[in-house]
């Protein structure tokens, strides 16, 4: 996938339903130990429906979905009608550019910093990749067939709460180990 000189936010979305997708907002505002405030996954023990019928005390490795808007158009250009998906539309909270998330290992810190702004006020760690569901078939019938796990996009934990919107970089903060991203 290729990069862009600095990884940045395309887009924020929330859904307070268990709906697959979520709405794009203006900003969302990351709540640390909990995930995306007002969004259905956030808690501290699993939210997504189906882990929580099976684990319901399993800690929320889901908090944050992530996933690259590279990966939106490569699953586009493979669906039919040429209907390109939109952001929130596959049920991330986060929508970036230029940056291979599922190229990181776990444990990687992605800080996410303003215009202007020297230092980050939002924290997100990277914790597993996403399975994609059969819930993506509701969105569109077929959709789960054309995406592949490492399309899927990431999950994440929020280490540091803050506001954060579009036009934001992502700093990339490498753990010291290389554990490569399972699914969460």
């Amino acid at each position: 996938m290729a990069t862009t000189s600095q990884p940045r936010i395309l887009s924020v979305a929330k859904s307070s339903s268990h709906s697959i997708s979520k709405t794009p907002s203006p900003s969302i505002t990351l709540v640390t130990g909990l995930g995306v405030q007002g969004d259905c996954h956030s808690g501290t023990s699993v939210q997504h429906q189906a882990l929580r019928e099976r684990t319901p005390n399993a800690p929320n490795l889901r908090q944050v979905h992530l996933i690259p808007m590279e990966s939106l158009q490569k699953v586009s250009a493979k669906l039919p009608g040429g209907k390109s998906l939109t952001a929130g539309e596959v049920g991330e909270n986060i929508t970036t550019e230029g940056i291979d998330l599922v190229g990181l290992p776990r444990g990687t810190e992605l800080h996410f910093v303003a215009p202007g702004q020297a230092t980050s006020k939002a924290v997100v760690v990277l914790a597993g990749l996403r399975e994609p569901g059969p819930g993506l078939d509701r969105c569109r019938p077929g959709l789960r067939g054309a995406f592949e796990r490492r399309l899927a996009g990431v999950m994440g934990t929020v280490k540091q709460g803050g506001t954060i919107k579009p036009g934001m970089r992502i700093d990339v903060v490498r753990p010291a180990g290389a554990d490569p991203l399972s699914a969460v």
